[in-house]
């Protein structure tokens, strides 16, 4: 798996999951329509030209199709914190693809930018992202209680993190 900066000519590929019900149904989106999608990854490309630079949304590639897209938020400068997401398209689901884009936003979030926590959201109904979070070395946290509002209700976010030392040493969770 290659993860590569998103860019315009992507939307068509990253639709071909967006718009699945399947594949958002734990998000506060979505199924996204072809405009609701060209304008996420046109945003995505614009936020990249901002200085200090604080969005970072890559494409997950396997075999030169975009099968997942991945992305890193610096949440505060000064306290050196940022948040990472993902999603991956169903057809490739089980395959270590989610696993693949966290290792690689984590190594870019505290490598290049030098981070000290980084965190991430999970539905708890989502038993499949809170197991690639765990062998992202990240650990739970906690519960927030109805932070996103959802197409069946409202929705509660499970938080888990990692600290720069933690990812440093190595420590993940099992495969």
């Amino acid at each position: 798996m290659a993860l590569r900066e998103v860019v315009v000519g992507d939307w068509r590929a990253v639709h071909v999951f967006a718009g699945v019900a399947e594949a958002c149904r734990y998000q506060g989106w979505g199924p996204n329509t072809e405009e609701q999608t060209r304008e996420f990854v046109r945003g995505a490309v614009d936020s990249g030209l901002r200085l200090p630079r604080v969005r970072f949304v890559y494409a997950a590639c396997v075999g030169g199709e975009v099968v997942g897209i991945g992305e890193l938020k610096v949440r505060s400068l000064a306290h050196r914190q940022g948040e990472i997401s993902y999603l991956v398209d169903p057809r490739v689901w089980g395959r270590g693809v989610g696993t693949a884009i966290g290792r690689e936003l984590l190594s870019r979030g505290f490598g290049t930018l030098g981070l000290h926590r980084i965190f991430a959201t999970c539905d708890p109904r989502n038993v499949a992202s809170a197991r690639v979070l765990g062998k992202l070395g990240m650990v739970f946290e906690g519960r927030h209680r109805h932070t996103v509002l959802i197409r069946d209700g409202w929705r509660d976010s499970d938080v888990f993190s990692i600290l720069d030392q933690e990812w440093a040493q190595g420590i993940v969770g099992s495969e």
